[in-house]
């Protein structure tokens, strides 16, 4: 068997996992011949314990429960190595919706007595900021793909999270505030000075929430509100394996 040059993980203790995995495959399998996509020999697969987790070049964390997924996570022994994997060994990861909460420094509205995060990405999240999922909805979002200005993404938001603060050095030594958790420090972990970049907030038509945002990107690590999984378009799978997987590998 071919060794791949790169390995995918897809945290697969809860949520949208497989969606993820057949989006990725389908990404990888519509490539256009001779592009970096269509010559890299990838292999995805789904984490469920720290050796799956050791063997991966990359990571996506689903949308799902952001609590049940930490527990569930801390239960197996995984909260760690996760921690290791996007912190200190600063592999890509992409998280969406539950999967952002998690890769949050901080997040707001949690539940009492809160929920392991973590961490790394420098922003703090709002669990549920539009409410129930009778308030799932579904809008067109600008997002990075060059030359198809004409064809927004259709994203779905579903109980979906946005990014409330974009956190500095000084925030992650001032005192927490009522109703929000932080990820605990890692030793051998440096505060990354990264600048944080908007991928995409709300447009206008989305009224109210207009200019909340909805994608970022730090250093490492990419994250999602909505789900990208949920559409047939894989334009955001491939564009991730592109330029923070196989973009960052060539750094």
């Amino acid at each position: 068997m071919t060794r791949p040059d790169i390995t995918v993980g897809i945290l697969a203790l809860q949520g949208a996992f497989l969606e993820h995995k057949l989006h990725l495959q389908k990404a990888i399998g519509h490539a256009s011949p001779g592009s970096s996509l269509d010559t890299t020999n990838f292999e995805i697969i789904e984490v469920r314990t720290p050796e799956q987790l050791a063997s991966a070049d990359a990571l996506v964390i689903p949308g799902g429960e952001s609590t049940a997924i930490s527990l569930i996570a801390e239960r197996t022994g995984l909260l760690e190595p996760l921690r290791q994997f996007v912190r200190v060994d600063r592999k890509p990861v992409w998280g969406t919706c539950a999967g952002l909460i998690l890769l949050s420094d901080e997040a707001s509205k949690a539940k009492k007595g809160g929920q392991e995060l973590i961490g790394g990405l420098h922003v703090r999240c709002q669990r549920n900021h539009f409410g129930r999922q009778a308030e799932s909805f579904e809008c067109n979002l600008p997002l990075p793909f060059e030359g198809e200005e004409d064809h927004p993404f259709k994203a779905v938001f579903i109980r979906a999270p946005i990014v409330e603060k974009i956190l500095t050095s000084a925030d992650a030594t001032a005192d927490v505030t009522e109703g929000v958790v932080r990820a605990p420090k890692m030793d051998r972990e440096l505060f990354d000075r990264t600048e944080i970049e908007v991928i995409s907030s709300l447009p206008q038509t989305q009224g109210k929430e207009a200019g909340d945002i909805v994608a970022v990107r730090q250093g490492n690590i990419f994250g999602t509100s909505f789900h990208p999984e949920l559409t047939p378009d894989v334009r955001l799978h491939a564009w991730w394996l592109r330029e923070c997987v196989l973009g960052r590998s060539e750094r």
